[in-house]
């Protein structure tokens, strides 16, 4: 499956992502993880050292440079087949396989925020973000998972048609409902209906009712083993409710498929 995850900032969404890439991974296929969140926290929370992250794309200007100022033009549509290889970095399996199965590969990929502080022209690494996303999601033939911001502008109309679903991560608030619903709207006006909404943190209730959050939900119940954790590491992986952690995953999983096919 190729899936965008997506919420207000600070919501667990980067944590929902990781868990969603090790139970798939776990279960036998090949996932590529994608950190198109300016806080470029996907590969600390899947276990990765933050001294051997690698460099964002979007922070590349050789990269940049070469691909979209290739020759002397301006190309918008630059080949970057070979990239994801050779960017990328294999993430460790945090728990044993599902029995019986040969495990998958999982495979970060750091895009990175537009921000233009370090100069240059923040369109040029647009351009080769696009680029680059574009062909993972419509031409891998490996799971993706895409931990976006909390809009979706990295996702092109052509991009979100490829897409099999958007996770759309929120809190038990009313302000991060809000963005929930914003954007249920925006990817809906790139094409990309089939949502769920996953209620992290969740004690109880119910969510407002609020035009454009998914329909089907899920809740993700407060983690004291995650609460304990994050006092001194950034890794979400293995966890006491990876059980219960992964029961949800597959949930997610199931409802997507069924919502593709129909």
């Amino acid at each position: 499956m190729k899936l965008a995850f997506a919420g207000k900032g600070g919501v667990g969404k980067t944590s929902i992502t990781s868990w969603m890439a090790d139970w798939m991974a776990r279960s036998g296929q090949n996932v590529w993880m994608i950190d198109a969140d300016t806080a470029l926290s996907l590969g600390q929370s899947s276990g990765l050292d933050a001294g051997v992250l690698p460099v964002s794309v979007s922070s590349r200007t050789d990269l940049v440079r070469d691909r979209i100022h290739e020759e002397g033009f301006l190309n918008l549509n630059p080949e970057v087949g070979d990239l994801p290889e050779e960017l990328a970095v294999e993430l460790p399996l945090h728990e044993e396989p599902f029995p019986g199965v040969d495990p998958g590969k999982k495979r970060l990929l750091v895009m990175g925020g537009l921000s233009n502080a370090g100069g240059g022209c923040a369109c040029d690494a647009n351009a080769l973000l696009k680029a680059l996303l574009a062909h993972i999601v419509m031409d891998s033939d490996d799971c993706v998972l895409v931990d976006l911001e909390a809009g979706v502008e990295h996702l092109g109309r052509g991009t979100a048609m490829h897409v099999d679903g958007l996770v759309v991560v929120s809190e038990p608030s009313i302000r991060s409902f809000q963005t929930a619903s914003e954007v249920g709207r925006m990817a809906s006006e790139l094409g990309l209906d089939n949502q769920v909404l996953v209620i992290n943190r969740y004690l109880g209730g119910e969510p407002p009712k609020l035009d454009h959050l998914p329909q089907n939900s899920f809740t993700m119940p407060q983690l004291p083993g995650l609460v304990e954790r994050q006092m001194s590491d950034g890794n979400v992986l293995n966890l006491p409710e990876s059980v219960e952690i992964d029961a949800i995953m597959e949930k997610i999983v199931s409802t997507l498929q069924k919502m593709t096919k129909a």
